[in-house]
């Protein structure tokens, strides 16, 4: 949630850098070729690392520690019961899919499925708009921006809602100006 409210930007503004050129990279090339080009760019970057402070060491103009120690020794392994709980719970979730999937296929509930059908159509219409590598780009740009944007403008918002209803209310009453509030029409002499 701190990425999507940017309370780090300089991290959210990597994150969403990376995304971003990373799914633009699968436009021109395959995604075999960017995940090696990726792996090879920080092989370079962190052997390179290691060398400089193996001569920084050897020169006496540094201590000779480790400079990714600290992500070596990062505990990552999962105990039996936390990998029990999350495999438990990946289980529920796709079990839960399928059955919701088959509830859906086979007709279980005639409005439920018809509303399935109408989602499967328009999803075709936008197949043939755009490709998934589009919606998942909008889908990341609007991941980080909307949220955001929505936090900054709330009381905005609410003012729009506020003079779209107006707006509305006026179309229905035949469009035009604001009803006149002096009774009949009457305006007041000005001198």
């Amino acid at each position: 949630m701190d990425l999507i409210y940017w309370k780090d930007t300089e991290r959210t503004g990597m994150v969403l850098t990376g995304l971003v050129v990373g799914l633009l990279s699968l436009f021109q090339l395959s995604i075999i070729t960017v995940v090696s080009t990726l792996s090879l760019a920080i092989m370079c970057f962190t052997i390179s690392v290691r060398i400089y402070y193996q001569v920084l060491h050897i020169l006496s103009w540094g201590d000779g520690e480790h400079p990714f120690k600290a992500y070596l020794d990062l505990d990552i392994s999962l105990s039996g019961e936390q990998a029990d709980l999350y495999m438990q719970k990946a289980i529920v979730m796709a079990l839960s899919a399928a059955d919701t999937l088959k509830r859906l296929f086979f007709v279980g509930s005639l409005l439920d499925s018809l509303k399935f059908l109408a989602l499967i159509y328009l999803v075709t219409y936008l197949g043939d708009l755009c490709n998934g590598l589009t919606l998942l780009i909008i889908g990341v740009i609007a991941l980080f921006s909307l949220p955001l944007f929505y936090r900054q403008r709330q009381v905005n918002l609410c003012n729009s809602r506020f003079f779209v209803l107006l707006f509305l209310q006026r179309l229905v009453q035949g469009g035009g100006p604001p009803p006149d509030p002096t009774p009949g029409g009457a305006k007041p002499k000005t001198q």
